[in-house]
């Protein structure tokens, strides 16, 4: 029988991946769970402890060590709305005030527990409109991470298929055949290239306080460049000089790919902001021979999902792309009416994913916004 422990508590609910199972029929008969069970972590990091999720028998499962098992009186709490409360932010700061921590492990235990005040609707009915009502955006926002994990799913098989030629676009087929190359095998009628003979490719400012002299301008680093998105939202400044302003002022179009941590992580610079820079921690590519900037996004992509650039990686505290080996990556190379007809199809998918993310981003906001208002009373719904 499978064993819930604390990693299987996510988000309200239980995760049933990882699982350890026991066939002890001792266990099994004393923490047997029943549907409605109300499962709260007693023991983890101060910033996990306190997790809570509610079984609803999925299927037959006991509770490990380090949880508490809570049981309400059906006459006078809805297990559903309790769930949903213990989730909280109130809760959570609570949590905070009561924890008590030993051996780098916060603890709650079952007295303290029992001290959470729990702002309370005069009704069973009541809580269960509103655990009702909560729950209908958990399924719209469930339905909606399924429908992304298969969207990003048919883009991974997309990228496989396309960027190899295992699939050609209509129109595009000019020589029947494969051959091998050291980008692996590729239609007959694609050449195959090194990225330092399609790219120039310059790392960024290295950043030294010491002896940095010069303006201060903004600059892009590693965490900014996410997969096809750039943020800007939290910009540091580095001091420039005028030779490094000429050198290393990013450019529309520009390609920026992560050096370190997730080797290969690249996104295109669209300019959101007028005047940006960029630093060691970043490559920056500009096409030699018109290589659409967009397919390599892609390419990248594929790569790092397949471990290619763990060849040409250097191992120090954390992962880096050497410039020197980065130039020697082998890339296929499609004429460049296919690399853009590719790039459009990709870049369709992507939108398609942003457009679900943003609307399952939108929809998490507004459930926040509903347990506020619900689980306090400034709303009610009877």
């Amino acid at each position: 029988m499978p064993v819930l422990r604390m990693g299987n508590l996510q988000g309200g609910k239980i995760d049933w991946n990882d699982l350890v199972y026991t066939d002890d029929e001792r266990e099994i008969a004393k923490y047997a769970l029943r549907p409605g069970d109300v499962l709260f972590n007693r023991t983890n990091t101060i910033d996990l402890v306190g997790k809570t999720s509610i079984y609803c028998g999925e299927e037959p499962a006991i509770f490990a060590g380090y949880l508490i098992r809570i049981n309400a009186k059906k006459d006078l709490l809805d297990s559903c709305f309790l769930n949903y409360t213990l989730n909280t932010e109130f809760a959570k700061k609570y949590s905070l005030k009561v924890l008590s921590v030993a051996v780098g492990q916060a603890n709650i235990n079952g007295q303290k527990l029992k001290t959470y005040p729990i702002p309370l609707p005069p009704t069973v009915g009541e809580q269960s409109a509103i655990a009702a009502t909560l729950n209908d955006v958990d399924a719209l926002l469930s339905g909606l991470d399924k429908l992304i994990a298969k969207k990003r799913g048919l883009k991974q098989a997309a990228m496989q298929r396309l960027l190899t030629g295992k699939t050609r676009l209509p129109g595009f087929k000019l020589k029947a055949g494969t051959k091998q190359t050291d980008a692996g095998v590729i239609p007959e009628d694609w050449d195959v290239s090194p990225v330092g003979r399609e790219f120039d490719v310059k790392l960024g400012k290295m950043l030294d306080a010491e002896k940095n002299v010069g303006d201060l301008k903004p600059y892009l680093g590693n965490r900014s460049v996410q997969w096809n998105q750039i943020d800007v939202s939290d910009l540091q400044l580095m001091r420039m000089t005028r030779s490094d302003m000429e050198r290393f002022r990013l450019r529309k179009g520009d390609l920026l790919v992560c050096e370190g941590g997730e080797v290969g992580r690249a996104a295109l610079w669209d300019e959101p902001i007028e005047e940006c820079y960029y630093q060691k921690a970043l490559h920056r590519l500009r096409p030699l021979r018109g290589f659409d900037s967009r397919l390599m996004v892609e390419m990248l992509h594929l790569w790092s999902n397949a471990g290619t650039l763990d060849n040409y990686v250097t191992q120090t505290s954390i992962a880096h792309l050497p410039r020197e080996k980065f130039l020697e990556v082998p890339m296929p190379v499609p004429p460049l009416s296919e690399q853009s007809a590719i790039a459009e199809v990709l870049s369709d998918m992507n939108s398609d994913l942003s457009l679900l993310e943003a609307r399952r981003n939108k929809t998490r906001l507004l459930k926040q916004g509903m347990m506020q208002e619900l689980l306090t009373g400034k709303t009610r719904l009877i």
